[in-house]
């Protein structure tokens, strides 16, 4: 089906339902990189204007990528429950953003219509948004989620502390770990990234960081992100897996790309839970995205790099996820330019899960050749604290030593916690003051108060 707009004495014409959204999309490098963007401001706005006469039932009936060819398609189609999108189907995609503005559509409604929503329902209406409206809107949305903590409670924010190095070596990494925790970050979980993909390595980070909780009674969850064939390799010999990684894509051939399927997936969620390892819940998968990644893989269809990322999102909700990064800036400058393409894609993205009924998070971030700095960071973080984010990132000096890009650190999420009263997991902030790390406020308590601990984990990790 073709749609039409007429601005002036210019009509333009799209040729079907994925070359409408992909024009109506904001500026950003990736889409201009695959030939999709519009030609001008001016064929964006005809779009945007086409689009927001597109009734929402419109997306059951035009897949943007064949049901018949892409398993992803088949998920969202298949799961779509009809009785959740009664109450909107009547709207269309300009419709449903009033409606979601509006000053009578709280949690609970979005609550309620999240399993009729599609990631191409819920991209589209994002495109007509400005970036208020992306904020206000994700804002009445909280998704909570539990493991051995609570994560995503109104007015509350937590920190994935990320304490990486360059060769694994399990006492600098303990180091930067302690550093975190000092702060009071840590609470979303303790995610290693490692150097390596070799399982005994693997094994040694997961024991080390769980005796250390152990150890300390700490109310949080681990992580080493390797791939989800390695986790569950890791889980088969016995191994401490908190929750099970692995990066994902919204489309069939960009996740075979990952070496991944949604059976292999169903295959590691299932492994997971057969642990039983969670105190409070049992949500333990941990998924990261971002913008880009299908188009990296030449494994988008011609569908624009935004809409890509939400059927991600889609992934994701169908294994009931811990937490879900859109690791926002890290694919590069050839993807989003700058630091307002990084914004706007950041917002988008923490929208878009979170309308999903997705637990999102944001790796607030970006490459040393973008044209961003670290007042954009600043930004995005300030807006997505507003927004309701459910967890940010805290590397030591917002620099990552392993990975060479820049994010946000502890210090930072001391910032947006005071400047906007958000409080870290309610168990976590308990653990904290039972420590002497913090008081019953949250607010960090001296470094002489400290020592104890400190000194304590130092002669225990043998750190000098």
């Amino acid at each position: 089906m073709s749609y039409t707009e007429t601005i002036g004495s210019r009509t333009y014409r799209f040729a079907d339902l994925k070359t409408l959204m992909a024009k109506a999309s904001p500026q950003r490098s990736g889409d201009q990189l695959a030939g999709v963007a519009a030609a001008s401001e001016e064929e964006r706005v005809a779009a945007k204007m086409a689009l927001a006469e597109v009734p929402l039932r419109t997306f059951l009936n035009e897949a943007l990528i064949p049901y018949e060819s892409d398993e992803v398609t088949r998920l969202v189609i298949d799961d779509h429950s009809p009785q959740a999108f009664a109450e909107i189907s009547h709207l269309t995609v300009g419709d449903f953003r009033n409606w979601l503005l509006s000053t009578t559509t709280n949690a609970d409604a979005l609550t309620r219509i999240a399993a009729g929503l599609t990631p191409e329902m819920v991209a589209a209406v994002s495109k007509l948004m400005r970036n208020q409206d992306l904020i206000a809107a994700a804002r009445k949305r909280p998704v909570i989620s539990r493991f051995r903590n609570t994560v995503g409670l109104p007015g509350h924010m937590s920190v994935r502390l990320q304490p990486n190095h360059p060769t694994d070596d399990v006492k600098g990494i303990a180091a930067s770990m302690l550093d975190g925790l000092m702060y009071g970050c840590g609470d979303a979980m303790i995610g290693i990234n490692p150097a390596s993909d070799n399982l005994a390595a693997i094994t040694r980070l997961l024991v080390m960081v769980d005796e250390f909780r152990q150890r300390y009674q700490v109310p949080t969850q681990s992580c080493v992100l390797t791939h989800v064939t390695n986790t569950i390799a890791a889980i088969e010999k016995g191994a401490p897996v908190d929750l099970v990684f692995q990066s994902i894509a919204g489309t069939e051939k960009a996740n075979a790309g990952f070496g991944i399927s949604l059976s292999l997936l169903q295959e590691a969620y299932e492994a997971g839970l057969s642990l039983k390892r969670g105190t409070v819940g049992n949500n333990l998968m941990y998924f990261e995205t971002g913008q880009g990644s299908a188009l990296s893989a030449d494994a988008h269809f011609g569908v624009d790099q935004q809409t890509c990322e939400v059927r991600a999102y889609a992934v994701a909700r169908k294994f009931n996820p811990f937490l879900v990064n859109t690791v926002v800036g890290f694919i590069g400058p050839e993807y989003l330019y700058d630091g307002k393409q990084i914004t706007r894609a950041g917002l988008e993205d923490h929208f878009c899960g979170k309308l999903l009924g997705v637990p999102m998070g944001c790796d607030i971030c970006y490459t040393n050749h973008a044209e961003a700095d670290q007042d954009d960071m600043d930004n995005l973080l300030t807006l997505l604290g507003v927004a309701g984010i459910n967890f940010i990132m805290g590397i030591p000096g917002a620099d990552d030593v392993m990975l060479n890009y820049q994010s946000t650190s502890f210090h930072d999420a001391l910032y947006v916690r005071d400047v906007l009263g958000l409080r870290r997991a309610p168990e976590f902030e308990e653990w904290l003051e039972s420590m002497q790390i913090a008081d019953a406020r949250g607010a960090l308590l001296s470094a002489s108060t400290q020592q104890p601990l400190l000194e304590g984990v130092r002669d225990w990790m043998g750190i000098e």
